[in-house]
């Protein structure tokens, strides 16, 4: 830390859990985390009153049985149970609102982030970083096919004009100050990953490399993939509705082509015959290219039917912890 810049007070720190059908994985995953927090508070980077939150996001196993047992047990787990599965940045969301400590630190339950790695964005923060996200720097763990799609869809991502960090997903911490101002944020379409950036604040990077998933299966498949980078462009860029211009203005020239080539056949070739390749392949030209742009504005006209609504994220039904 540099001559002149104050000291930073140990803060307390809260580490939010997202978990979805993770009974298999749960156990490890609380006894990894639990170990990290003494160790840190034995190092004095943390306070002692730091906490582990587990957001059960409606599973269909014995996830929040475990977590509701456990939270009774330990006082260093707070179980936070929804009313119903909202989806993973809902209820990452729910329990970013629920913390009350000084920062706070977004990991998933897989533990595929390297949870060793809180330690030095702790360290970050302490040297007066309010924004600390945590970035793959490997992927050696990924089947191919993971690790093309993956990186196809930051740089996707990044060609459509969204702010993102490269390789960076949900493993982030934040200051109280980082967080109150993501609070801010009131869009009921949830794309964390850029809506973080747009907080700013002072950052850092902390770079790791992605471990396999021991236990489970991945909540993410491709489907999912495809369905959560559909949501961020059309949740941060407005490029698709400008494409549709760009589309319009060559489906004219084409058709404005054909029509020419139409005409020279006719007028100056005895070759034209009559029928339905001239008037049909103009028609399913024009035709799909319409159908595409009402699909792109209809897209955009949902998010913004959605987001009028202003219906709740989240409903917390239960909050266990022990007293």
């Amino acid at each position: 830390m540099s001559s002149g810049t104050p000291a930073i007070a140990i803060p307390s720190l809260a580490v939010v859990v997202p978990c979805y059908n993770e009974e298999e994985s749960l156990p490890k995953t609380i006894q990894v985390l639990n170990d990290l927090l003494d160790k840190l508070i034995a190092a004095n980077k943390i306070t002692p009153d730091s906490k582990n939150y587990f957001v059960d996001d409606g599973s269909r196993d014995n996830t929040w049985q475990i977590l509701h047992n456990t939270a009774l047990q330990n006082d260093k787990v707070v179980a936070i149970k929804l009313s119903r599965n909202k989806g993973h940045q809902n209820a990452l969301y729910a329990g970013l609102c629920t913390t009350t400590e000084d920062i706070t630190v977004s990991i998933d339950a897989d533990l595929q982030d390297d949870p060793a790695n809180i330690e030095n964005m702790v360290d970050e923060y302490l040297q007066g970083n309010e924004v600390v996200y945590g970035v793959r720097s490997a992927r050696k763990t990924d089947t191919f096919f993971k690790r093309f799609t993956a990186e196809g869809y930051y740089h996707t991502m990044r060609t459509m004009g969204v702010d993102l960090v490269f390789n960076h997903a949900d493993f982030r911490l934040l200051s109280r100050r980082a967080l109150e101002a993501l609070k801010e944020y009131k869009e009921s379409n949830l794309f964390l990953r850029g809506i973080v950036r747009e907080v700013g604040f002072k950052s850092s990077v902390v770079e790791y490399e992605r471990q396999a998933r021991e236990l489970g299966e991945s909540k993410y498949p491709l489907k999912k993939m495809l369905s959560f980078a559909w949501k961020g462009i059309t949740a941060f860029s407005a490029v698709p509705l400008r494409m549709i211009t760009v589309l319009g203005l060559c489906s004219g020239f084409a058709s404005f082509v054909l029509i020419l080539w139409v005409l020279g056949i006719r007028i100056f070739s005895d070759h034209a015959v009559p029928g339905w390749a001239s008037i049909l392949l103009p028609l399913l030209f024009i035709g799909s290219v319409q159908l595409l742009c009402l699909g792109v504005i209809g897209e955009y006209m949902s998010k913004i039917y959605e987001e009028v609504k202003g219906r709740p994220k989240y409903h917390i039904s239960d909050v266990v912890r022990k007293h």
